[in-house]
């Protein structure tokens, strides 16, 4: 069993596993990215994600969900703390399903496509989250099959990940500002010892609200002229949050409308609009080195992590105000770090490694009283900020005699704030029983907490007057064990769940490829006689092919790595190949919608041409991206034999006849013939446009 760390993040989640020497970060769910996205790691990010297409029967998640949703559930973990509900597919699921179903895709991914599996993990949590989040988090671990060794605070992993890789002692700053929440967080390091030694955090302070910021200067130059579709919406989102992460290397962007209105951005002007907000984030690192009563002078280094602190003007501003640099990437990776650390930590709770990590509570335990006026009040039993795990005690007695029974109530959260404040939550209510009736100053009991390193909470009262005890439970909602069957029913149901709201929309079937006689579109095809040896159909079904257009342009070039480029020309070769071999068949053909900018600047009036034409179709707006799901789509419809190499491994488990006999054919290019054979794509392997 491998030693798993999982960073359930906002945004993105991150797999990393511990190899014997070293923390490897897992590639999932990378063959649903687009080029359009493709940045340095982002093919470690698995999107915290749930949608729905009208291309797909069944929900999407990780990049398909995020580029290919017509219809998506974002920022998972930040409904475990906020909302009970999220609406999927025209269905209402518990948030705590939706990130279950996230968790158990990135399972089923990593076994599938890096042959890793995940049956026990240490998973990440934000620094400052409360515990019905934290048990929410592994309520939905649970349900997706995961046993939790232990909740880690992503400040704590990063710097587990910083101090292992360079064997460094001292005191640790994390800056942790990803998409949902960011948290300053000082920790100590001492011979392979973590201590957290004070934390403080803003909720509701991330990439979301940096977006938010982006998306209204935009609209604020492009007013909205029409109600925009959802689809349309769904674009705009995402080109919001793709412009954002442009504007941390480049000097503006310009984002288009579904209006068609075009509105540039500099990476100046960005950094006004919100600087406010990254002031805001600054708030926490000074509460932290005030509460540890710190200079920025004796840190050791500081850590940033979380994808917000990748904005230049975030670092900058840290910098700054600490006056000292930061980690640079190179040894603190702002996107994989947490997964890193939280793999070395589940080696450690394994025994792999030899380190202690030590935790504290980041809010007050404790219980309400009331005055004799009937005034409810915060009363701590555990402070916050003490180290796990923690044992404390606290006296108290009935305001009134000769009752029975009272009502415990256990809560979470801050006791200088007033009991309404929303960081103050009430986890649960426990009844306290008398052995018999007894007058207020005799009924006196000590209520005593435990609070495990784990995150599991106890309580016990007894009587101070006989030592009884009259109260004794574990607080359910930090609770372990099997996942309740409510959760794991409609957790399948999910998983199963098929887009509702009348038929499932088809885009228009594209028009049977003839040879050309001349003109335009034929003028890449090579001359000469027509391609031999081009295999037969035995065993295949006789419907209509549908060719992987973005495949077949691929196959036999360079990577892109290498500087290769898509030929369209070879796509040319390969369709005019099958109408020979398969005179009066119908041929669809399906290409990615970034062919035409994959391809040469001589090819791509050809690829646009095409597809105008309607010779070959593309991924409609809403599903942008590779045509993996229309190729499906169309071949379910018409019961059709697909012309692809690609694997399909995110498609199978919705759509098991990909691995019937007969189809799906293979297609190879060699001196300029194509030849096409039956093959059963192999759901263990990686896919077959992986450049």
């Amino acid at each position: 069993m491998m030693a798993t760390g999982i960073d359930f993040g906002t945004t993105n989640s991150v797999v990393a596993q511990w190899d014997g020497e070293m923390a490897e970060i897992l590639e999932i769910g990378a063959q649903g990215l687009d080029a359009d996205w493709r940045r340095p790691g982002f093919e470690y990010l698995y999107p915290s994600v749930v949608g729905t297409s009208s291309l797909r029967r069944r929900a999407l998640f990780g990049w398909e969900a995020k580029l290919r949703s017509e219809e998506a559930v974002e920022a998972c973990k930040r409904m475990l703390r906020e909302d009970p509900l999220v609406k999927i597919g025209g269905e209402r699921f518990a948030s705590t399903t939706a990130a279950a179903a996230v968790f158990r895709t990135m399972v089923t991914a990593a076994e599938e496509e890096a042959a890793a599996l995940i049956d026990q993990a240490v998973i990440t949590v934000p620094a400052n989250t409360t515990g019905a989040a934290r048990y929410r988090t592994r309520e939905a671990a649970r349900a997706a099959g995961i046993e939790v060794s232990t909740l880690l605070n992503e400040p704590t992993a990063a710097a587990i990940a910083y101090a292992h890789q360079l064997e460094e002692e001292g005191e640790f700053l994390v800056f942790d500002w990803g998409g949902g929440t960011m948290d300053a967080t000082l920790l100590l390091h001492d011979d392979g010892f973590f201590d957290e030694r004070a934390s403080r955090g803003v909720n509701r302070l991330g990439g979301l609200e940096i977006d938010a910021r982006l998306r209204r200067m935009v609209l604020d130059r492009a007013p909205a002229r029409r109600r925009w579709s959802e689809s349309e919406e769904r674009q705009f989102r995402l080109d919001i949050e793709r412009s954002k992460i442009r504007l941390s290397h480049e000097e503006s962007v310009r984002l288009v409308t579904p209006d068609a209105v075009s509105v540039e951005i500099g990476q100046g002007e960005f950094t006004d609009a919100i600087q406010d907000l990254i002031d805001r984030s600054l708030e926490p690192v000074e509460q932290c080195l005030a509460q540890a009563r710190m200079d920025p002078e004796d840190l050791t280094a500081v850590l940033m992590i979380g994808g917000s602190s990748q904005i230049p003007a975030v670092r900058t501003a840290l910098s700054e105000v600490l006056d000292r640099d930061v980690a640079v990437t190179d040894l603190c990776d702002p996107l994989t770090a947490v997964a890193e650390g939280a793999a070395i930590c589940a080696a450690a709770v394994a025994g792999e490694l030899q380190s202690i990590i030590r935790v504290v509570n980041t809010h007050a335990l404790g219980t309400v009283t009331k005055d004799l006026g009937g005034e409810r009040a915060f009363s701590t039993v555990i402070e916050r900020n003490k180290p796990l795990p923690q044992k404390r005690t606290m006296s108290y007695q009935p305001t009134k005699d000769w009752v029975t029974e009272l009502n415990v109530e256990v809560w979470e959260g801050a006791a200088d704030r007033p009991l309404d404040h929303p960081e103050n939550i009430k986890l649960t209510e426990l009844r306290l029983v008398y052995p018999e009736r007894c007058k207020a100053e005799e009924g006196a009991f000590d209520l005593e907490y435990t609070y495990s390193k784990e995150g599991l909470l106890s309580v016990r009262a007894t009587l101070q007057k006989t030592g009884e005890e009259v109260l004794a439970g574990e607080v359910k909602v930090f609770g372990d064990g099997e996942a309740p069957p409510e959760v794991t029913r409609e957790l399948d149901r999910l998983l199963s769940l098929e887009p509702t709201g009348g038929p499932v929309a088809k885009p228009a079937p594209p028009k049977a490829v003839r040879p050309a006689a001349g003109g335009t579109a034929s003028a890449t095809v090579p001359a000469g006689p027509m391609p031999t040896g081009a295999g037969t159909y035995t065993g295949t079904l006789a419907g209509p092919l549908v060719v992987d257009g973005s495949n077949l342009a691929w196959n036999g070039r360079p990577p892109r790595a290498a500087g290769g480029k898509p030929s369209f020309a070879a796509l040319q070769a390969a369709v005019v190949a099958l109408q020979f071999k398969n005179p009066g068949r119908e041929i669809h053909v399906v290409v990615d919608a970034t062919l035409r900018h994959q391809v040469s600047d001589a090819e791509r009036p050809l690829v646009e041409q095409a597809i105008a034409d309607n010779v070959v179709v593309q991924p409609p707006a809403g599903t942008e991206g590779v045509g993996d799901a229309l190729v499906i789509s169309i071949a379910e419809e018409v019961g059709g034999v697909i012309i692809s190499n690609d694997n399909f491994a995110p498609f199978q488990r919705a759509h098991r006849w990909l691995r019937d006999k007969g189809r799906v054919i293979g297609a190879t290019q060699s001196h300029g013939t194509w030849v096409f054979t039956p093959r059963t794509p192999n759901v263990s392997a990686g896919s077959g446009r992986s450049r």
